[in-house]
């Protein structure tokens, strides 16, 4: 019982800034990205210019020096190519994780460049479930500037991978899959980070459902002519069974947690990766 009210009145602050005549839009918010990767933390021409952030300013052309492979070389490519190598050491320096971490519950994984499938087969029932880490490090809400100096290097928040995922339930002999479109909250996320939860009280749920709709099984894109529930209008009665429904094949809190874990790794192994493709480009091996 507390978990339903507990997840109504999660459901009626999502939905108390709609618009009955339009769909409900989150209001917006002054969002910064308090933490940057270094690589884009080099100089620029300044913000009240607009321009993007360029990795060297210069005044005069860089001289062009020719190799064996053909392309073109400058002492500018070279200052890059040492950045880079530094940069790679920094970022293998605070990697938490060498090896991905692994699931609890049986989930098997599945790779494919940035895309993840967990997989889960239970008393004949297949759960898959689908995220990709590109765009998945949240903006930082922005802070207090007095509070921001105070605040030393080591403090700088953690750089955490909050995907978008798919849950496909599949039943033996059924011609469609039920499929739910997750998401994490980023108001959730912080309300649950700063509070917790107290002993006897049922903690909030940090994900949240989007969308439900039977699609084909396996499809991979999502048939805009199959009905779509919203659930942003849902009663929060079908809404909290939903929940249940997952709840019941694994897919909760803790699973959750350990989700945002395995992709904030992969999303590092990632990044690290295409700053070792990035080094070899720009030095042409």
């Amino acid at each position: 019982m507390l978990k339903s009210v507990s997840r109504a009145v999660q459901l009626v602050a999502r939905l108390s800034s709609s618009v009955p005549s339009a769909p409900a839009v989150r209001p917006a918010l002054r969002l910064s990205r308090g933490f940057t990767r270094s690589i884009w933390s080099l100089s620029h021409s300044g913000a009240a210019s607009g321009s993007r952030p360029r990795l060297l300013t210069a005044t005069r052309a860089l001289p062009t020096v020719s190799c064996g492979c053909g392309s073109l070389h400058t002492e500018g490519d070279k200052v890059f190519a040492e950045f880079l190598t530094d940069e790679i050491k920094e970022e293998k320096k605070i990697q938490k994780n060498k090896t991905l971490p692994k699931m609890s519950g049986g989930w098997e994984l599945e790779l494919n460049g940035t895309e993840a499938k967990l997989i889960r087969s239970l008393s004949g029932e297949k759960v898959t479930i689908t995220f990709n880490v590109n765009n998945s490090i949240p903006p930082q809400l922005e802070e207090d500037p007095e509070h921001t100096q105070q605040k030393s290097q080591e403090e700088e928040p953690e750089v955490v991978s909050t995907p978008n995922f798919v849950v496909e339930v599949t039943k033996p002999g059924a011609k469609n899959s039920l499929v739910f479109d997750c998401h994490f909250p980023e108001d959730e996320l912080f309300v649950s980070e700063q509070t917790g939860h107290g002993e006897g009280e049922e903690e909030s749920d940090i994900f949240a459902i989007r969308e439900v709709s039977f699609q084909l099984e396996g499809d991979a894109e999502w048939k805009e002519t199959s009905y779509t529930l919203n659930t942003d209008s849902l009663d929060w009665a079908l809404y909290d069974h939903l929940m249940d429904f997952l709840a019941d094949r694994g897919v909760d809190n803790t699973f959750a947690d350990e989700l945002m874990e395995l992709s904030t790794a992969l999303e590092h192994q990632e990044y690290i990766k295409f700053l070792e493709d990035l080094s070899t480009f720009v030095k042409c091996k």
